[in-house]
C-alpha cells in the first residue's frame, strides 16, 4: 500500500446515509486514510456522491471499485441483504475490508465471510463503533482491574427509536420485512450486546421475550405522516435474561418507540465492591456512539462521576464527537492493524459470534426456553 490507505465506499450516497454522516467525516480528519472511491447502485449517483466527497473515481456496483489498483480498503455501507455481495467482491480482489453492522443476515453466513476473509488473508472490521468509544474502554479496564470486584449483575435499558414504534420513517421502512436485519434486534440488540460483552465478558446463556406490537405501521416523511401503511413483520420491544461465562446476570431491554432518537440508555454494573453507572453525556445518543458518563459508587463509599482519561481516545481530537468519532476509532484502530500493531478490532468473527447471540434470543423467545451459546458458528 501507498503510506496513506485509500478507501473506497461502498453506498456513499451525496445526500443522505450513515456513509455521508459518519464515514465521510471520520476520513476526512485522519491523516492516515485517503478517500479516493465511492460506489452505488448507478454511475450518475456515483459520480454525484464522488463531486461532493471529493473522491476521484465513481462506479456503478462494488466489483469495479474493489478490482481497482487505487482501492486498499473496502469500506461496505449498503443495506444488510446487499453486504455479503459486496464483501465477497472485496475478499475476491485481496483487499481489507470493514463493513457496516451487521455483516450479513444470518449468523452462518457471517462465519462463511470470516472464513473466507481469514483465507485471503487480509484484514477484515465489523462496524462495533462501541470498541472505539473512550468510556467503554474506560469501563471495561476498569472491570478487568478489579474496581467492582467480582462482577455480579449487569443491566442495560435503552430506547431503541426511531424502530420499533407504530409509526417509522419511509427511509427506514423496508426494514419492517422479516429477514432484512434492519430491526430492533439486530440493529439495536446487537450494539448492546457488543457494549455488554466488551466491558462485561462473553455471554453464555440468554432467554428472551419479544413482542411486535403493531402488526402495520404507519409512514412519516419529512416528520409528517404520510396516512400510508405497510405490514410489519418484526418485533418492537426485546426483553433478554441471561448470564455471562464468568457467573454474572445479565438483563438487556430495548425499547422501540416512535421518537426520532432514543432519550437516552442506562448500564449498570454491580459487583461485590461497587457498583458502576454509566449514562449518555447527552441525551438522545445510542450507547455505540455516545459519550459515557461513568459514576462509581463504592461499597460503603461516596457514589461519584470518573472522568474518563483522554488516554482513551482513539480518534483524533478534530473529528466532530457523535457519531463520527468512534467511526473514526475504527478507523484507526484498523490502521494500526494495518501497520502491524495490536488487533483491538472487532472482526468478521465478533461479528459472527454476536450474530449467533442474536439468534439464540430469537429462538430462546419463540420457544421459551434458555439457549446455551456455543463457541463456534458453524459457516453456511
Amino acid at each position: 500500500m501507498t503510506d496513506r490507505i485509500r478507501v473506497g465506499i461502498v453506498g456513499a450516497s451525496a445526500t443522505r446515509g450513515w456513509a455521508a454522516s459518519a464515514h465521510v467525516p471520520a476520513l476526512a480528519g485522519l491523516d492516515e486514510y485517503e478517500l479516493v472511491a465511492v460506489a452505488t447502485t448507478r454511475e450518475a449517483s456515483a459520480r454525484a456522491a464522488a463531486d461532493a466527497f471529493g473522491a476521484r473515481h465513481a462506479f456503478a456496483g462494488a466489483p469495479a471499485l474493489a478490482n481497482h489498483p487505487d482501492v486498499d480498503l473496502v469500506v461496505v455501507s449498503v443495506k444488510a441483504p446487499d453486504h455479503a455481495p459486496a464483501v465477497r467482491a472485496a475478499l475476491d480482489a485481496g483487499k481489507h475490508v470493514l463493513v457496516e453492522w451487521p455483516l450479513t443476515v444470518t449468523a452462518g453466513e457471517a462465519a462463511e465471510l470470516a472464513a473466507k476473509a481469514d483465507a485471503a488473508g487480509v484484514r477484515h472490521a465489523i462496524g462495533l463503533q462501541v470498541y472505539a468509544s473512550p468510556g467503554a474502554r474506560f469501563v471495561r479496564d476498569l472491570v478487568r482491574q478489579g474496581r467492582l470486584g467480582a462482577v455480579e449483575s449487569v443491566a442495560f435499558t435503552g430506547g431503541a427509536d426511531p424502530l420499533g414504534g407504530s409509526r417509522i420513517l419511509r427511509d427506514l421502512a423496508w426494514g419492517t420485512a422479516a429477514g432484512t436485519a434492519n430491526d430492533v434486534l439486530t440493529i439495536m440488540v446487537g450494539h448492546t450486546v457488543a457494549a455488554v460483552e466488551l466491558v462485561a465478558g462473553e455471554l453464555a446463556e440468554v432467554a428472551a421475550v419479544t413482542a411486535n406490537r403493531h402488526d402495520r405501521v404507519r409512514l412519516v416523511e419529512t416528520g409528517v405522516e404520510t396516512g400510508e401503511a405497510v405490514a410489519n413483520e418484526v418485533a418492537g420491544q426485546v426483553a433478554v435474561a441471561g448470564r455471562f461465562a464468568g457467573g454474572a446476570v445479565a438483563s438487556i431491554t430495548l425499547q422501540g418507540g416512535n421518537g426520532s432518537a432514543p432519550d437516552g440508555f442506562h448500564l449498570r454494573l454491580t459487583g461485590t465492591e461497587g457498583t458502576l453507572t454509566v449514562t449518555p453525556a447527552s441525551p438522545g445518543h445510542y450507547s455505540n456512539w455516545a459519550s459515557w458518563r461513568v459514576r462509581f459508587a463504592p461499597a460503603g463509599g461516596t457514589p461519584g462521576e470518573l472522568a474518563v482519561p483522554e488516554r482513551y481516545r482513539v480518534a483524533p481530537p478534530g473529528v466532530p464527537d457523535d457519531p463520527a468519532a468512534n467511526v473514526a476509532g475504527l478507523y484507526r484502530l484498523l490502521g494500526r492493524a494495518l501497520d502491524g500493531g495490536p488487533a483491538e478490532l472487532p472482526t468478521f468473527h465478533t461479528a459472527a459470534r454476536i450474530q449467533r447471540t442474536l439468534e439464540a434470543i430469537a429462538r430462546a423467545a419463540e420457544t421459551g426456553t434458555t439457549q446455551l451459546l456455543t463457541t463456534e458458528v458453524v459457516p453456511a
